[in-house]
């Protein structure tokens, strides 16, 4: 899975940060694309990316403040134009499917492709398929906002070349039966279990995606074991005061949720348009020295997830 962000900001778009947006390329056959949160202008983003709207599968919106909903509109507007004709789902907080559907009326805007609006208020499984696992929390923001876990499922393991060959298989569709595990009779007779060629499971990977929040440990469940933690970190260390007034976080604060939860890496966005470019280093040691593992996302930066734990 990669990740490509398309709106690091926090409140106002600036000239380097758009507002809040990214994506989760699932790198799956379907080559879906998984959508969190659409702030202004997020339409104009993808342009400058190699997404394609078609694949936008799902759309998880944390809470419906304006920067991170005011894009909806014109990406769903735009998915239709460009053709799309594949069910396209939304899953955000009580009010997201009023919001939409009036910007939809009012604008006469008519989607070619069937759209499926979902809220939640509740904590838990969100969303279920054979590929993953999508949970919710609630977390502390001035809004009822939430955070995401993405658990990908245990990936069937490798087909062991090693052992084909020891047991003299001969290439040919006859090794497809092999890895999907089933019991096959060979052209000698013998009949062999597709599942002792088959290696372990590799494990799924894990993606925690919140939304704006004050500092507390209702993210850490969320984000336990994660392969990646995106934690908003709208304020520097200094301006702790700010952030707990504004239900926001601190680049500390993100830290030390990393750190506890034990993720495999910490990304930060959300930054408030008072840091410039030249404050970004400062931000990000700040991070580091709790959690090494640490990075600030920039508008167009993309991430590949890591490898799970062993």
């Amino acid at each position: 899975m990669n990740i490509t962000f398309l709106g690091t900001g926090s409140g106002v778009p600036a000239k380097h940060r758009n507002v809040s947006s990214l994506a989760l390329h699932l790198m799956n056959k379907q080559a879906s694309i998984w959508l969190f949160d659409c702030g202004e202008a997020t339409q104009h983003q993808i342009l400058h990316t190699p997404i394609k709207l078609r694949r936008v599968e799902k759309i998880f919106i944390t809470h419906l403040h304006g920067d991170h909903i005011f894009g909806l509109p014109g990406v769903l507007g735009s998915r239709s134009f460009q053709g799309a004709e594949t069910p396209l789902n939304i899953y955000g907080p009580k009010g997201i499917k009023e919001f939409i559907e009036i910007s939809l009326k009012t604008s006469g805007t008519h989607l070619r492709y069937p759209l499926y609006i979902e809220e939640f208020n509740q904590e838990g499984k969100l969303f279920e398929d054979n590929e993953f696992l999508v949970s919710t929390a609630k977390l502390v923001h001035g809004l009822p906002s939430f955070g995401f876990r993405v658990q990908q499922k245990d990936l069937p393991g490798p087909l062991l070349m090693d052992k084909v060959k020891a047991a003299q298989i001969e290439p040919g569709p006859i090794l497809k039966k092999l890895k999907d595990g089933r019991s096959i009779t060979l052209p000698d007779g013998r009949t062999v279990n597709g599942q002792d060629f088959i290696g372990p499971p590799k494990k799924g990977k894990v993606v925690t995606v919140l939304g704006d929040t004050r500092f507390n440990e209702r993210s850490i469940p969320l984000a336990k074991n994660a392969n990646v933690l995106i934690h908003e970190a709208t304020f520097a260390k200094e301006d702790h005061l700010l952030a707990n007034e504004y239900f926001h976080s601190t680049t500390v604060e993100a830290a030390t949720i990393a750190k506890q939860a034990g993720v495999k890496q910490l990304i930060l966005n959300h930054i408030s348009t008072r840091y410039q470019a030249e404050d970004i280093k400062t931000l990000l040691n700040e991070a580091k020295e709790i959690f090494p593992h640490t990075f600030v996302a920039d508008d167009f930066s993309t991430f590949k997830v890591p490898t799970s734990f062993s």
